[in-house]
């Protein structure tokens, strides 16, 4: 069992401050405090610029995805002020990141973590801002519906309409539609792996790469790292098992390839797009994203697996402060760069 005096000492100090903050375990907080407490958390300190943001509104549920902007504006305003626009009609809120780059760039789908049940646009503002500096590709990020109010499969519904609106709408801010990866942290990763196969077993758009950064890919709690790292740092099993809870409407769910992706059988995993997992040795997680790795490779996918035996879950959110944490989002952007 890892010691935490064998975490890097870097984020050992962002850990303390977690810990001199008193910021409770999620599942002790009612949602909306965990909300809120969460966005505050994970507020990028030093984030670099970008060229342009903006913050429109996609078609969402019964919405045409051929329909266009929806109304958006992307005309450059300079970094940070995105315009907000709600959509209407049960629109998806987008941020789109677009760095200052000549021709058509390739395109990053990106959805936050935060448990299926945490987490917004802002609370991976940071980690977004740094792919698109690093990639010089443009960043879409997208604000899925949440549960408990939204249970399974509700979010993955709206990232799998947001690859469709990105594929025939990428050419409207810059991107090129050709070249678009999806990626996320955490249920965002899981989110990502889940519509990289939606995309494979139901002739969706072709995806360039999946980027998963410290994944969820299965409904189980049984492998060694939910017990050696069962009380965290800043993710506890006791915070996986309330979070599953919320997000499926029953723990039949859990046995559902789309939501459990290290479930999901050959079939529907070989031909799925190439992917770069990343994985810390103090994560609950661990071993299911280490696991799914190894049942890509195993299905014939071109897999890259980076371990960091060091950090904890969501070290990406803190590469301003954390150098081995800095350099795994180097190593995220690399694995994109000459793919996406």
């Amino acid at each position: 069992m890892p010691a935490r005096s064998d975490l890097d000492p870097e984020i050992e100090a962002v850990v303390s401050a977690f810990e001199d903050r008193a910021i409770p375990e999620w599942h002790t907080l009612s949602i909306d405090a965990a909300r809120r407490i969460e966005d505050e958390a994970f507020a990028p300190s030093d984030p670099p610029a970008i060229d342009l943001v903006r913050d429109p509104a996609i078609p969402g549920s019964g919405s045409d995805l051929a329909g266009g902007r929806g109304g958006s504006d992307y005309g450059s305003n300079g970094d940070g002020d995105a315009a907000a626009d709600s959509g209407g009609g049960g629109g998806i809120p987008i941020r789109v990141y677009r760095p200052d780059t000549d021709g058509p760039a390739p395109v990053l789908l990106f959805f936050h973590g935060g448990g299926w049940v945490l987490g917004t646009l802002d609370s991976v503002d940071g980690v977004c801002r740094h792919l698109a500096d690093r990639t010089e590709a443009i960043v879409v990020s997208v604000d899925y519906r949440r549960a408990p109010e939204h249970p399974f499969p509700a979010a993955l519904d709206d990232c799998w309409r947001a690859l469709g609106w990105v594929s025939e709408n990428a050419r409207v801010f810059g991107g090129d539609p050709t070249a678009v990866s999806v990626g996320g942290t955490s249920a965002g990763a899981n989110l990502a792996a889940a519509t990289a196969i939606r995309s494979r077993a139901f002739d969706g758009p072709d995806i360039a790469r999946q980027l998963l950064a410290y994944p969820i890919t299965n409904h189980a709690f049984d492998t060694d790292s939910y017990c050696e790292n069962a009380e965290g740092p800043l993710l506890t099993r006791a915070d996986m098992e309330w979070s599953w809870a919320q997000y499926l409407r029953s723990p039949v769910d859990g046995y559902n390839p789309f939501a459990s992706p290290l479930r999901a059988p050959e079939s529907l995993l070989c031909g799925v797009a190439p992917a770069t997992v990343l994985t810390a040795g103090f994560d609950p997680l661990r071993d299911e994203g280490r696991a799914y790795a190894e049942r890509l490779d195993e299905a014939d996918v071109s897999v890259t697996h980076h371990h960091y035996p060091r950090l904890c879950h969501g070290f990406l959110s803190f590469v301003e402060e954390v150098g081995h944490a800095d350099r795994a989002m180097d190593d995220a952007a690399g694995a994109l760069r000459p793919s996406v």
